[in-house]
């Protein structure tokens, strides 16, 4: 049965709820779309443990995001806006009852929130595939979401010191999700070490059609997590939306461009890639950029990234998939860029090239900063501690064999069972 409260709510409420809850079902969304992605990326006998390593995240993040994350990141300011009051929605307390006078229910702000943080989890993956345990990386998921990912997004978007007293501008999620999620993931590859055969031996996709699916249903979520962040169904969703679409479009244009004059091919892996580095770096200026701003941040974000993520193997990292190229170098361009492209007819300030000076590209570069070391530093300290205790992982042989057999007993694609029409037999005796 309808609330009567919601039945009797302006027009204005009921179309800003119906937008949001779309807008949280397509980040939803985006969590199978990264599954994908990620999972062509890796080789075949990791791609089960890869998919299973976001859904994993999924169901823990939620869980852990009910019962204090949403406290921490959203509650009332404690140490100077640091952090929020853990206690104040523990377990969701006080969020239950319908509130006339608001634009949606709290409790479906709290969900779309708590996506964000699935998301931004999940995307650290890709950065140590092929040779973590599931246990623990699920351990890693939960400490991680508090000890980390809710104190940034206190910072930036529930009230913090980043946004409240700096004055910094993200949209949605520039800082802490994309430099969050990059900085986390170069912070657990280097902790982690480098896989075996690292530089010897070939590590290419082993699915570039499901690497194409998975962009394709990203772009689609991307739309829900940009344009829902303006938490109304109104003039800034409309030209969010708009931003979205048009810097994937030229980010794919970009990754290709710089392949097609460095290696003389355009490919589907740069297309893909390059979509999601035009929509990574969007992410924080999609409410601060004009439409033609919104192209060059996406051209400015496909074609340094493309060349971003070469450095690891000039540096010897191993990020398995490129979310350091990709996300922490995307993240930085998107977040920086508002300080230059910013512009007074879509937000409140100028940017430099609008004639608003340097004060807000300051103001966004300290952001960015202190970001990058603040995740990087504690996601170190955090892989360290799990490794030393527990065990993070894989032992060497069973990184050889393939995570998927050694820790799911199960391979993606077994060709016997499709050949002979039986069925996969995983049994203890």
């Amino acid at each position: 049965m309808l609330d009567p409260l919601l039945v009797a709510a302006p027009p204005s409420a009921a179309g800003d709820t119906a937008w949001l809850l779309a807008a949280a079902a397509l980040v939803l969304l985006m969590a199978p779309g990264l599954a994908f992605f990620y999972g062509g990326m890796v080789r075949s006998k990791s791609v089960l443990n890869m998919m299973m390593m976001v859904f994993g995240a999924l169901a823990v993040v939620m869980v852990v995001w009910v019962v204090v994350g949403y406290s921490l990141a959203f509650g009332d300011d404690i140490g100077g806006g640091l952090l929020g009051d853990p206690a104040q929605f523990f377990g969701f307390k006080g969020m239950l009852e319908a509130d006339p006078e608001a634009s949606y229910p709290i409790t479906l702000f709290a969900a779309f929130q708590g996506l964000f943080a699935v998301i931004t989890v999940g995307l650290i993956a890709g950065a140590i595939a092929d040779r973590t345990r599931f246990g623990t990386w699920l351990l890693f998921a939960g400490l991680w979401t508090v000890l980390v990912y809710a104190p940034v997004a206190h910072w930036i978007f529930g009230g913090g010191w980043m946004a409240g007293k700096l004055g910094a501008l993200d949209f949605a999620g520039g800082t802490a999700v994309e430099i969050n999620s990059g900085a986390a993931g170069l912070a657990a590859a280097l902790v982690l070490g480098r896989r075996v055969g690292f530089g010897r031996d070939p590590m290419k996709p082993h699915n570039l059609t499901l690497v194409m699916v998975g962009a394709g249903l990203l772009w689609f979520g991307w739309f829900g997590f940009n344009a829902g962040s303006a938490l109304a169904a109104d003039n800034t969703a409309a030209i969010v939306f708009v931003n979205t679409l048009l810097a994937g479009c030229t980010g794919l244009l970009a990754w290709l461009g710089v392949e097609r004059y460095r290696d003389g091919h355009a490919t589907s892996f740069g297309a893909a890639s390059g979509v999601v580095a035009g929509l990574v770096a969007i992410t924080p200026s999609c409410g601060a950029v004009t439409p033609i701003g919104a192209m060059l941040v996406g051209v400015a974000a496909g074609a340094i990234c493309a060349l971003a993520v070469g450095l690891k193997y000039t540096f010897k990292y191993d990020d398995s998939l490129d979310v350091v190229g990709v996300h922490l170098v995307g993240g930085l361009v998107g977040t920086v860029v508002i300080g230059l492209l910013a512009s007074s007819s879509v937000t409140a300030v100028d940017g430099l090239f609008y004639g608003g000076g340097t004060h807000l590209l300051g103001k966004q570069l300290v952001a960015a900063g202190v970001t990058l070391v603040f995740s990087f530093t504690m996601t170190a300290l955090l892989v360290w501690v799990l490794e030393k205790t527990v065990g993070f992982r894989v032992d060497p042989e069973h990184e050889v064999a393939g995570v998927d057999l050694v820790i799911h007993a199960e391979t993606a694609y077994d060709l016997h069972v499709a050949t002979s029409g039986g069925r996969p037999h995983f049994g203890h005796g």
